[in-house]
């Protein structure tokens, strides 16, 4: 797009912004000027009327408010910002400077950006993740608490049996050592042949 606009023949760059929605308004469609998304809706509720803003934002940025290295008003400032957009009253005073009070005037509501105040639906999904979840987890716990039982079950069956084995003693005792229940641990028993 960049090489294009570069190339182009007259230039279609302009000097101030002014010169660009002069130039798209005199063009009868031919022409469409890049700025600022809310500069482009002041413009587009300014008379002569007879601009429009044509799809989405290239891109989403914010404006913030400066103040000093250290200073105390940053916090409050801040607060207050979330506070008013929050509660929406950022929107409504957007909405009743650019739109009810515009030169063109109220648009429908489609072709303004729609945002609302924070409320409980608008952060429903991040609930029902969080729940899904859960559930999820408490599933695969129940899987493996079962699986382990199972498997300890079985374990203890066939220790259970392996201590009830005692083989059939042999007949010919001379050349064998006598059997005996239970292991010497500590080595002070001696088996003699």
């Amino acid at each position: 797009m960049w090489s294009y606009m570069k190339s182009a023949e007259p230039s279609v760059f302009t000097k101030t912004t002014a010169d660009g929605v002069a130039r798209v308004r005199k063009s009868k469609g031919k022409f469409a000027f890049l700025l600022e998304s809310t500069m482009n809706e002041y413009i587009e509720q300014r008379k002569p009327c007879d601009t429009m803003k044509v799809g989405g934002n290239l891109d989403s940025k914010g404006y913030g408010v400066a103040t000093p290295k250290g200073s105390a008003l940053r916090t409050p400032v801040n607060l207050a910002v979330l506070k008013l957009s929050e509660q929406g009253i950022l929107d409504k005073l957007k909405n009743k400077w650019w739109y009810d009070k515009g030169e063109c005037g109220a648009k429908d509501s489609g072709s303004k950006d729609k945002t609302s105040a924070l409320s409980l639906s608008n952060v429903a999904g991040v609930f029902y993740i969080l729940v899904g979840g859960l559930g999820l987890a408490m599933m695969v716990a129940l899987i493996e608490f079962c699986y382990k039982s199972r498997a300890e079950s079985k374990r203890m069956k066939l220790t259970k049996n392996t201590q009830n084995f005692k083989p059939a003693p042999a007949t010919n005792t001379q050349n064998y050592a006598t059997y005996r229940e239970g292991y010497n641990v500590y080595g002070t028993e001696s088996v003699k042949i």
